[in-house]
């Protein structure tokens, strides 16, 4: 690993080239981005969702949760970034990482499951396919 630590950058747009040893976060667009801390020089770019990745802001810096795995880079670098500092993170087979991207696309549906869920039932209705007057027809000849 050449980069040991990632010094957070809050923007609001990602810049065109990216620099070593920043971490880009975009909260608007919900982004963030930085070069691959082995040093090949690769974009990395990671979308913060609940299913995906996360930042978490704390006292001695930032933090980017899960970790990172380079899988379709050359270099496959696989690490963690807590409180700014690049952590090494073993190298995983060609079956740990069909795993974990499994794994990844479970979490996924599990999330929007569960977002799904908690929509409201008007939404979720067979009436709510139809137009408002037919919705208001429904309400009226249900009460």
């Amino acid at each position: 690993m050449k980069i040991r630590a990632l010094e957070p950058r809050f923007v609001e747009h990602l810049p065109e080239k990216l620099e070593d040893g920043l971490l880009y976060i975009s909260e608007p667009f919900a982004l963030a981005a930085h070069k691959c801390c082995c040093g090949c020089g690769e974009e990395v770019i990671t979308p913060l969702r609940p299913s995906r990745w996360r930042i978490i802001k704390g006292q001695r810096g930032v933090s980017l949760w899960p970790s990172i795995g380079n899988w379709k880079f050359p270099c496959r670098s696989h690490y963690w970034i807590r409180d700014n500092q690049v952590i090494p993170a073993p190298s995983m087979s060609l079956q740990k990482i069909e795993q974990v991207k499994r794994r990844d696309r479970r979490d996924a549906d599990r999330h929007i499951q569960t977002i799904n869920r908690q929509a409201p039932t008007w939404q979720t209705s067979p009436a709510a396919k139809e137009s408002w007057l037919a919705r208001a027809w429904y309400w009226l000849r249900t009460r």
